[in-house]
């Protein structure tokens, strides 16, 4: 440890500290605009001059390390002086917009100014002007003039996103930040940089002009859109939402957040059920709430009298509360309904069966960074997990060895151990074999290694066995075995009994063996399905449908008696579990929008109808200590299941590819900017080139993806990172018709 001195306090500070961090450590304020605790140190603005005593001139605190003995003075007249010039030079050619700028009232260059700055400018000559870029549908960047070259931009599209997209040209006053030519932001996290932007040359492209800072509330939430749990500040105005920023966490989100959390709010308020509807003779017919819940009631009774409680079926949508998933649970217990099902894309139910607890990541998330190696398998990362995917890429380039065993490769900008792509029915060979790998040598000489299983583990047609095969190497190298769930709250569902653990009760059997009576609960059928086709065929066939849902939609009107209007989560109160097995509860952000209702409160008044017992909740709390007692939840995750043998399936032409970045729920797939993005534009299907010429087709050509009796027009490419027989085309609301993924495709000239 160094002495330090700063403004008269002796500090102990470690070695290699500078002299901005020994000023945090102090609690001493200095004032900046490059430096960044998450970024490399630029050094460029030079507003963090202050004076080192024995030095001739005042140095900059971010860039300068600490000595043992030094003394520095933050305050005192020199470093005054310094930081005054500083703010003058940066004054210059700012066009001083602050009326019309969006970032006016939390501008860091206005907010330093204040202390800073003089009240006349002593500069004469005209200003230099820049002219705006296109950074794409999320950020604005239509006044660079404001821009004053901090670079934090630039340092976090290459060092966090792992792509550099934005560059610096020229020199001097000429100097401009710019996107590649041609090139736009195309990081799924690019909305980081309007919040490290310091002045409003970088803002929120949707949020333009909207509001002013200080009109909106602030409310804290949690998001609902994956299963990192990231923590949100949900902005509103007028019982609207209208922006969400980060609210920094470190042990979960850092102080980041996905374009995906950031910009879904766009979506909340289109095609909104706003007022429950019944059909009759196939036409819709809006009705009050009784009514509803009395046709409901009615539908439920009707089918239980005739086909016992066995002919319904509940769905149940994995990013529901937990009190909600509660009520669903107990409402099902109480009509003796045992088909109740979460796990939406799953295709193998002997995993659930097979399964001795919740699936989580095994650890938590600040842990699995301090692992010497990782193995993922059958994950298309920046994908399903943006953030988490940016945090072990920080640990990857800081020496942790990350290993990827995939069906497609995935440029994940990061340095890699080994990306192994394999037809993913060859996955349970190639885990069985892992050891005489450089990958299993890997993680038997590493002192914490651990293997994470992705989605497309979870949603294989032979998930038991690959997961068993997972689970033998992790033994073997003595790993910890770990789950990224596919949604906010795939843990609550699993812990909460929502998720089934029969075979006969999962989703994929209900589609084969269709219901009489089908509860959706926050479920679309067409996109949160593993198979859209045939889960709407299969709904079709029940006597009655009901729908509780957030959205209108045509399939939904198509296949439904019922339409309940529900709540997003930002309209209701309510706890996810993390993939780290983080309880996390929330409050509504917002009230209802039209007539809609939480879930939960539905549920509860339609349990009072149905006249059973246990349900006078009043609020979210109560049914959560019902629910939930916080120190049973470790003791209910346990990522170890049975011995499960491989149902060996052929080798075949198989879909891969996932669930579209943007198309992951119902919130963000109504969000325009997002589906104005380049990750949501309709994908090519791509297949190495032999088995492109086997097949008769040649890159370029218009053919006909068949599965099952789904057919949809695609247009190929060749890839020969592929493996063959390998077709990498993910779920996207252009091709939902076609069957799950990761089973046989028939691809032939269209």
């Amino acid at each position: 440890m160094l002495q330090i001195q700063i403004d008269g306090k002796q500090l102990s500070v470690e070695q290699g500290s500078t002299v901005m961090e020994a000023a945090h450590q102090a609690g001493t304020f200095i004032p900046h605009f490059c430096y960044h605790k998450k970024l490399s140190i630029a050094a460029n603005c030079r507003m963090c001059l202050v004076e080192v005593e024995k030095s001739r001139k005042p140095l900059p605190a971010c860039a300068t390390p600490v000595t043992d003995g030094m003394v520095v003075k933050t305050g005192s007249a020199l470093t005054k002086d310094a930081q005054k010039g500083v703010m003058e030079f940066l004054l210059i050619n700012h066009p001083l917009d602050c009326p019309i700028c969006d970032q006016g009232g939390e501008c860091l260059l206005q907010d330093l100014s204040m202390g800073y700055g003089k009240s006349a400018s002593r500069y004469t000559e005209a200003k230099h002007a820049v002219v705006g870029k296109e950074m794409g549908p999320l950020v604005s960047a239509a006044e660079m003039s404001r821009c004053i070259h901090c670079t934090r931009c630039i340092r976090f599209t290459e060092e966090i996103a792992g792509k550099q997209e934005l560059a610096m040209k020229n020199r001097g006053e000429h100097s401009e930040i710019t996107p590649f030519a041609g090139k736009t932001l195309e990081t799924e996290l690019s909305g980081n940089v309007i919040d490290l932007c310091p002045v409003g040359a970088l803002t929120s492209k949707p949020f333009r002009y909207d509001s002013r800072s200080w009109e909106l509330s602030r409310r804290k939430s949690i998001s609902a859109h994956d299963a990192l749990g990231s923590n949100l500040i949900v902005q509103t105005k007028d019982h609207t939402v209208r922006r969400v920023l980060p609210l920094e966490n470190e042990a979960i989100n850092e102080c980041w957040l996905s374009d995906r959390d950031r910009f879904a709010y766009a979506g909340l308020y289109q095609q909104r059920l706003t007022q429950p509807q019944i059909k009759q003779d196939n036409q819709w017919h809006t009705v009050d709430w009784q009514t509803a819940l009395d046709y409901v009631a009615k539908g439920l009774h009707g089918v239980s009298h005739d086909f016992g409680a066995n002919g319904i079926g509940m769905w149940v949508n994995p990013a529901n509360t937990i009190e909600e998933m509660h009520l669903a649970r107990k409402l099902a217990d109480g009509l003796g309904v045992t088909a109740v099902d979460s796990r939406l894309r799953s295709l193998d139910g002997r995993l659930a069966a097979a399964a001795k607890g919740a699936h989580w990541l095994g650890q938590s998330i600040e842990q699995l960074a301090t692992n010497e190696v990782i193995l993922i398998v059958g994950a298309r990362l920046r994908q399903e997990q943006p953030l988490l995917t940016a945090r072990i890429r920080q640990v990857a380039k800081n020496g942790t060895k990350v290993a990827i065993l995939a069906a497609a490769a995935e440029e994940l900008f990061m340095p890699l151990l080994a990306q192994v792509s394999l037809h993913p029915y060859q996955w349970i060979d190639w885990l069985s074999d892992a050891l005489n790998s450089e990958v299993g040598q890997a993680l038997l000489q590493a002192q914490k290694a651990s293997i994470i299983l992705g989605a497309d583990v979870l949603n294989h047609p032979d998930a038991a066995a690959v997961y068993a095969a997972a689970q033998d190497l992790a033994v073997a190298t003595d790993s910890i075995l770990g789950v990224l769930p596919q949604a906010a709250n795939s843990i609550g569902a699993e812990v909460l009994g929502a998720a089934a653990r029969k075979i006969e009760h999962t989703i994929a059997a209900q589609i084969a063996q269709p219901k009489q009576a089908v509860m959706l609960l926050n479920v679309e059928p067409d996109m949160d399905v593993a198979n859209g086709a045939a889960a709407i065929a299969a709904l079709k066939q029940a006597q009655t449908v009901m729908a509780f849902s957030a959205y209108d939609s045509e399939v939904l009107r198509e296949v439904a008696d019922v339409m309940l209007p529900i709540t997003p989560f930002t309209e209701t109160s309510g706890s996810f579990i993390s993939m780290e097995g983080r309880l996390q509860s929330f409050h509504g952000v917002v009230q209802a929008y039209g007539e809609a209702r939480p879930l939960w409160k539905v549920l509860r008044v339609l349990g009072n109808v149905l006249e059973l017992p246990g349900f006078e909740y009043e609020n979210t709390q109560q049914i959560l200590t019902d629910a939930l007692a916080k120190d049973q939840l470790p003791t209910l995750l346990n990522n170890h299941i049975q011995p499960v043998a491989s149902t060996d399936p052929a080798i075949s032409l198989v879909r891969v590819g996932g669930v579209s970045l943007y198309a992951t729920d119902g919130i963000v797939r109504r969000s325009a900017p997002l589906q104005n993005t380049v990750h949501a534009a309709v994908p090519t299907a791509r297949i190495h080139s032999a088995t492109l010429n086997a097949l008769g087709l040649a890159a370029g050509d218009s053919a006909l993806a068949r599965q099952g009796n789904s057919i949809v027009a695609v247009t190929v490419a060749a890839d020969d990172t592929l493996p063959e027989n390998v077709l990498l085309l993910p779920l996207h609301q252009s091709n939902w018709q076609l069957g799950a993924l990761l089973t046989t495709v028939e691809l032939s000239k269209g």
